[in-house]
């Protein structure tokens, strides 16, 4: 009976592991590139809200800033507002 659970168990086991799997050098160091270009776009964003550019302008340049970069017309980040 132990055993017939276990192989239930198994292929759960491996999508769990393969889930739990640790990325590469590369693809960690892409991702810091990515999340650091995603944080300058933000605060460009900020200071263009600072200025008073507008938001539709702000937005505007954001999304040039973020294309191919992040999702969604915000570069990833969702507003509460």
């Amino acid at each position: 009976m132990k055993q017939r659970s276990f192989v239930a168990l198994m292929p759960l086991l491996l999508f769990a592991g393969s889930a739990l799997a640790q990325h590469s050098a590369q693809e960690v160091q892409q991702d810091i590139q990515r999340h650091r270009a995603m944080a300058a776009a933000h605060e460009a964003a900020a200071r263009c809200l600072e200025s008073g550019k507008g938001e539709k302008a702000c937005y505007a340049e954001l999304a040039v800033a973020c294309k191919g970069l992040a999702i969604g017309k915000h570069c990833g980040m969702r507003h509460a507002h």
